[in-house]
């Protein structure tokens, strides 16, 4: 399998795990079609479940299954998973510690033509918020591909934020995904650059543009909770400065989490991420990352205003 859609490495995943797994069922609120909940009705009829437009009732019953011994797969798009069913997450699945895999697709700004309706910025703050919930924003497809099995095997509630659009693979194809482990993509000395979802290929080009002037060292926030603080405290040890990127806000995301694993270190830190503000429709993905300033070359500008600073 490969892929450079983070969402169809997920559903054709499942397909996988639906035939090595009886107990792994899929949900869908009237999207199969974009989450690709569809691939997995398409193999197995009798354990997929089109629950309409009611992503509260969605995952009142994933709690259900879950009961039973089931593994529930609840799809939608994160801005509804994540909002309209945010009680019956709290209430019915996270107090119990219930196995259900929550999967936010079209993530991010990356469902650019429909605006600020349909565009979750806030859906990490929001989750992360749960207590005992583990949330995962995979680089790019071939880690959306491991975390899907990694996720599957782990005992518990999860949060799976996946983005809508292609992305570059920046990721090995084929590694184990290990839950709640940070992972150096690139060295670096002077500038520590933790990313999550698509601005690690973004960090990556980014500290490329600037190698000449500046080291910095890119690493890969996958799963953005549980995060290792003392992992996180030993990779910013001795570089002049922490930058955070998420296609997420900057109130709640990785960013204020990174904060809070530094607090006591001293170290300036920069993020960048959506400012307390909601996204807006555009006429490409492309065109609303660049309206965003989520580009390579914005995040080496800002790189490079950062260790002129320090």
């Amino acid at each position: 399998m490969t892929h450079t859609n983070p969402r169809m490495a997920y559903g054709e995943t499942l397909v996988e795990l639906g035939k090595e797994n009886k107990n792994i069922v899929v949900m869908d609120a009237d999207l199969c079609g974009s989450t690709m909940g569809k691939l997995f009705e398409q193999e197995y009829p009798q354990r997929h479940f089109e629950m309409g437009i009611a992503e509260a009732n969605m995952l009142s019953v994933a709690a259900g299954l879950a009961t039973t011994g089931k593994i529930p797969f609840a799809n939608s798009f994160a801005v509804f998973v994540a909002g309209r069913a945010y009680d019956q997450i709290r209430q019915a699945i996270a107090i119990g510690k219930l196995n259900v895999k929550i999967a936010g697709a079209s993530a991010g700004l990356s469902d650019f033509g429909d605006g600020a309706t349909h565009q979750s910025v806030e859906d990490i703050a929001i989750m992360q918020a749960i207590p005992g919930m583990t949330v995962i924003c995979p680089a790019d497809a071939n880690e959306a591909a491991a975390a899907t099995r990694a996720i599957a095997e782990y005992d518990g509630p999860v949060y799976f934020r996946l983005g809508r659009n292609d992305y570059e693979n920046v990721t090995e194809a084929g590694k184990p995904f290990v839950i709640g482990e940070p992972a150096v993509m690139r060295e670096g000395t002077d500038i520590v650059l933790f990313a999550t979802g698509y601005m690690v290929g973004l960090a990556l080009k980014a500290a490329e543009k600037v190698a000449d002037r500046i080291s910095v060292k890119v690493v890969n926030i996958a799963t953005v909770k549980p995060l290792n603080f003392e992992k996180i405290h030993a990779l910013a040890k001795g570089a002049k400065a922490v930058i955070t990127a998420e296609e997420h806000s900057v109130i709640g995301g990785l960013g204020s989490i990174i904060l809070s694993a530094l607090a006591k270190s001293c170290i300036p830190v920069e993020m960048i991420g959506m400012n307390d503000t909601f996204g807006c429709s555009a006429h490409s993905y492309d065109e609303l990352l660049e309206y965003f300033n989520f580009t390579d070359e914005a995040v080496a500008q800002r790189i490079e205003k950062v260790y002129a600073e320090v």
